[in-house]
């Protein structure tokens, strides 16, 4: 690691509604779940993703996307994002794209044990999938271009997950994009599928400070004009020291969610924590120098509206001691 390469600053997308709200017991109410998103507009925030247009069945609660998509108040300099797998997923965005900012993704998974157990699919029926979502994206003039990795630092299901695997995922996510842009153009039409973005999830905490800096290495020396951005939870208690690791590679995108929010439902970590909480790294980079254009006090106070939405103490330790105060030195 080296802490000349770290950025000056970070661009933070908080998924606390969207990550947060899928995994508690009970479903929220749809008011509380605007009720945050409309705090978190206030703190300075620039980007966060809202909801999930999911299945009700498999993810009960995001049975209301729709209702929330559609009552949140939203700000005109942020960017409030949703969350898809599917056509039905699609439709359900769209009828929302006067308030959204819908883009596509190219979700691949790096662990194909988490893909069948995640997405009920194995990894060459994702690509498919993912083959036939990316052209109704382009069908429905969204942009696409950003491949994610899901498990991409290991899998509760296989177990650790080689960076070979990770660089496949990827290939395959590029694949993809050409084959769309390829197809488009054949008819007259160009589609608008430049890949520009490689999320890595540590969708179940498998990550350390070390395996962050190989990966994200490797996934820069073949891919050295793309932006990374990193998703982090806090499973085994290292999601911050990841987020450090990533800053002195140079990584300066982040998922987060306030309180430390969520965790993924399909993980077999029930009770575990979620990502990384927001106000936990933007304490950090602001410590050291690195700008992220968040009022910390504004997310601490919607970090406390979200524990009061969910009824529970959340995982952020910075909830529980403030931020630094200003202390003034006598000497």
């Amino acid at each position: 690691m080296f802490v000349s390469d770290l950025p000056t600053r970070i661009a933070i997308t908080d998924e606390g509604p969207r990550e947060g709200f899928q995994i508690e017991k009970e479903c929220i109410p749809s008011a509380d779940k605007v009720r945050l998103i409309d705090a978190l507009s206030e703190t300075g925030l620039k980007a966060i993703q809202v909801c999930s247009f999911v299945s009700p069945r498999l993810v009960p609660g995001w049975a209301d996307a729709d209702d929330v998509a559609a009552n949140f108040k939203p700000t005109s300099d942020i960017n409030y994002s949703a969350l898809w797998f599917n056509q039905r997923g699609i439709d359900r965005a769209l009828a929302q794209r006067e308030r959204l900012t819908l883009t596509g993704t190219i979700h691949v998974v790096a662990s194909e044990a988490f893909c069948v157990k995640n997405l009920g699919r194995g990894r060459d029926e994702n690509l498919q999938q993912m083959r036939s979502q990316t052209k109704a994206h382009l069908d429905a003039d969204i942009t696409v271009g950003k491949i994610s990795v899901m498990a991409a630092f290991g899998c509760n299901f296989q177990g650790r997950v080689d960076t070979s695997e990770v660089l496949a995922a990827i290939r395959d996510g590029h694949a993809i994009a050409s084959e769309a842009n390829f197809s488009d153009a054949a008819i007259g039409f160009r589609g608008n599928c430049s890949i520009t973005e490689i999320a890595l999830a540590d969708t179940m905490g498998w990550a350390n400070p070390a395996l962050i800096t190989r990966t994200v290495a490797s996934v820069r020396s073949q891919w050295p004009d793309t932006a990374i951005r990193l998703h982090l939870h806090d499973t085994r208690g290292l999601g911050i020291a990841n987020a450090y690791a990533g800053m002195c590679q140079g990584v300066d995108r982040f998922d987060t969610t306030v309180g430390g929010l969520g965790g993924c439902p399909f993980a077999a970590h029930p009770g575990a924590p979620g990502n990384i909480a927001t106000e936990e790294l933007v304490l950090l980079a602001e410590e050291m120098g690195i700008a992220t254009g968040v009022d910390l006090d504004a997310l601490l106070a919607a970090g406390h509206l979200a524990e009061k939405v969910v009824g529970r103490q959340l995982p952020s330790a910075l909830l529980r001691a403030g931020a630094l105060p200003e202390v003034t030195y006598h000497v």
